[in-house]
């Protein structure tokens, strides 16, 4: 059971963190206005940094449904785990994301611009086109999962392989990357908790101004993460063989 409640905690502390830098570059009156797409790739990075810190010596620290099912792929992870994982991931991006809105919920309701409200929730493209959107979060989902199987097959326990905390910054320098190169056409959600949970929230919520929750999109970076991540194991199933 507490590799279910650390999963939850793990990707908790990520949406806070994470959700919580973008919230505070795009919300009116707070102070971090000025950070810019950097200042939320590496905001980004230390959310990852602290979530996987905090889960990895007890869950692994998947934090991300693409993760869990690519590593099950590679025979990594056992499958029967996996529902649990899953679901711990999204409750957590929930959790996480509603304590994002109760510390900014003054600047919310100050807010008017809907997407700057949603993109402090979830993922949308900067120029809609369901096929590069989906190659783009698909080419990152892939290039993400295939560096955490290296970074990760140091610890390997019974031919599975988790993140120890120790890869934490290894962890937090990869997404730091992928943010900042591969981040500027579809926001680089590259985990499917991390952007639907976040989403059903921000419908639930009572937030003044917020418009549509753009669930016209919300199926890629549920999908293109996991096809991703599912060639990124298949890929290196055959690289392990030599």
């Amino acid at each position: 059971m507490n590799i279910y409640l650390f999963e939850f905690i793990g990707t908790m502390f990520l949406i806070l963190l994470g959700n919580g830098i973008v919230a505070n570059v795009s919300l009116k009156n707070t102070y971090g206005g000025d950070a810019g797409w950097v200042g939320i790739t590496i905001g980004w990075a230390m959310a990852v940094f602290v979530g996987v810190f905090v889960a990895a010596d007890v869950s692994g620290a998947h934090l991300n449904p693409a993760v869990t099912i690519g590593l099950a792929t590679a025979g990594k992870f056992g499958w029967s785990l996996a529902p649990g994982y899953i679901a711990a991931q999204f409750l957590g991006a929930m959790t996480g994301t509603t304590l994002v809105w109760l510390c900014y919920k003054q600047q919310y309701d100050s807010t008017e611009d809907k997407e700057a409200i949603l993109g402090s929730f979830a993922t949308t493209p900067s120029k809609k086109d369901f096929l590069w959107n989906f190659i783009t979060e698909f080419i990152a989902s892939f290039a993400f999962v295939l560096a955490i199987f290296f970074l990760a097959k140091g610890n390997n326990v019974d031919g599975k392989i988790s993140l120890g905390s120790l890869d934490a910054l290894p962890v937090a320098l990869l997404v730091l990357a992928i943010g900042i190169s591969l981040g500027g056409p579809t926001g680089y959600a590259i985990n499917p908790a991390r952007d639907l949970g976040p989403r059903i929230m921000h419908a639930l919520l009572p937030i003044s101004n917020k418009g549509s929750s753009a669930w016209w999109y919300a199926w890629i970076p549920v999908l293109a993460p996991i096809a991703g991540a599912v060639l990124a194991a298949l890929v290196y199933m055959v690289i392990s063989i030599y």
